[in-house]
């Protein structure tokens, strides 16, 4: 799970916890084109996520927060395929008590980070700092 913070109407700080899949460094969740967060994504596309992994111990905190902008591909939209591959889609229908037959038409978000700042605590064992930080733009040198 992730939780996905987009900026209101107002401009306070909507967060919301998804099912979230990744392709490479993108995160991406399928939902409804009316919920809050699309809405707030259409005014506004910045976007932070918080994914983290279960507690083991005091020192065993790990997970990573993502900053940068998000995109809503409808289901149509020819480079939403690579996506929708990725997405196990079956599993939610099966829950869901939905046909395999017939595959979702909610459109996909896809988070694009320009940060990324991961905790690990127990980076330290191995010399490092507990908090890493990736900027989009060191990628390019």
């Amino acid at each position: 799970m992730a939780v996905i913070a987009t900026v209101s109407s107002n401009g306070s700080p909507a967060a919301t916890p998804v099912r979230f899949f990744s392709l490479g460094l993108e995160v991406f969740y399928s939902s409804w084109n009316a919920s809050v967060k699309s809405r707030n994504l259409r005014r506004d596309p910045r976007v932070s996520a918080g994914i983290f992994a279960p507690l083991v111990g005091q020192a065993s905190s790990r997970g990573a927060q993502m900053f940068g902008t998000a995109r809503t591909l409808e289901r149509d939209d020819p480079s939403a395929e690579r996506y929708w591959e990725a997405l196990r889609w079956q599993s939610d229908h099966v829950e869901r008590g939905r046909s395999l037959d017939e595959p979702p038409t909610d459109p996909i978000t896809v988070v694009t980070p320009t940060r990324i700042l991961y905790t690990e605590h127990w980076l330290r064992r191995a010399g490092y700092a507990p908090r890493q930080t990736w900027l989009a733009n060191d990628a390019l040198d």
